[in-house]
């Protein structure tokens, strides 16, 4: 069987949140993210399903949540992406520091790993996130979006994500035939119950690293916890020829579903994290023009027909906006 395309990296991720308003709040206002897509869980129409990013929602940017009040309190462990990172500009952890303090966000001490800077913290729902100070390239593929961070501290797509397993290996052989190569070995700093951090590096700029660590601490999905990470497989050819490499290794991919605004096959990898394969288009401001992304429910195919009654049934939220500058400010 032919080598598939290697993965240029993350796609998006999806998490588990609570309160639904609450949610918006920080990842829109606090960070600084764009809300580039309202909408609902496909598979769960009752449920929002929001989508934060870049200003343009580039591949490697969303954020993406189900805001499902009803669930109790995640736990991370096992068979779990335990963090998910995101890259911001070098210089800018001051200003991101002096920010969490402002708005009461719970962060943690600075540690270094693999000679970056990286400030651990958790959203409102318990969910751990990271920032890593990076240099962005002149050439680089990601747009800020800065209605409430300045360009120079705005979050810039993904960094990493890292996965708990109780068995690293056979993730480990699974991930470099997605592309991925080893690029180091670090003991990790307190952030995690394994030892040992093993880096892998995809083929591209933005979302490029997994972190895999050793663990069999329990754990439970709920609020605070990722659902489910999705890797950048551009075309639909890329994508079968990833979907065959990963059945060849005794893995069940599900066959191609339409997402609207992507196509996608998932399955379960060794350790039991959800992965997804996610193709580059037709992108988020395929239904929306660029400049009106998010700023309305948008029910993708056969659910815009039920709109009257899933609107009926969803809580009502509004999305932040900064306060213009007056003349006089």
């Amino acid at each position: 069987m032919p080598e598939p395309t290697p993965t240029p990296g993350i796609h998006h991720v999806t998490c588990i949140a609570g309160d639904p308003q609450r949610n918006l709040d920080f990842w829109v206002e606090t960070l600084g993210l764009r809300l580039v897509k309202r909408s609902i869980n496909q598979d769960d129409p009752g449920t929002h399903h929001f989508f934060f990013a870049d200003a343009e929602g580039t591949p490697g940017t969303s954020m993406t949540f189900f805001p499902w009040e009803d669930l109790p309190q995640g736990k991370v462990g096992s068979g779990q992406v335990s963090r998910t990172a995101f890259r911001v500009p070098e210089g800018s952890l001051d200003y991101w520091e002096d920010r969490f303090d402002e708005y009461g966000v719970d962060y943690d001490e600075r540690v270094e790993r693999f000679g970056e800077t990286v400030l651990p913290f958790r959203d409102p729902d318990g969910l751990p996130v990271e920032l890593v100070a990076v240099e962005i390239p002149a050439d680089d593929p990601t747009v800020p979006w800065t209605e409430f961070v300045p360009e120079d501290a705005a979050i810039r797509g993904f960094h990493s994500v890292t996965l708990w397993e109780a068995d690293p290996e056979p993730t480990m052989d699974l991930l470099r035939t997605m592309g991925f190569e080893e690029v180091g070995t670090e003991q990790t700093q307190g952030d995690t119950p394994g030892d040992e951090r093993t880096r892998f590096a995809a083929s591209g700029s933005v979302g490029r690293y997994v972190d895999v660590l050793p663990t069999i601490q329990g754990g439970r999905q709920g609020h605070g916890t990722v659902h489910h990470v999705a890797f950048q497989t551009p075309t639909d050819a890329d994508q079968e020829a990833m979907r065959a490499a990963v059945r060849s290794k005794g893995l069940n991919p599900t066959s191609q579903i339409n997402r609207h605004w992507f196509r996608s096959v998932y399955f379960r990898e060794f350790g039991g994290v959800l992965f997804e394969l996610a193709t580059s288009d037709p992108g988020y401001d395929s239904d929306e023009p660029l400049d009106e992304l998010g700023e309305r429910l948008v029910l993708p195919g056969q659910f815009d027909s039920r709109r009257d009654q899933i609107e009926a049934g969803l809580a009502d939220v509004t999305v932040p906006r900064a306060r213009p500058v007056e003349a006089d400010d």
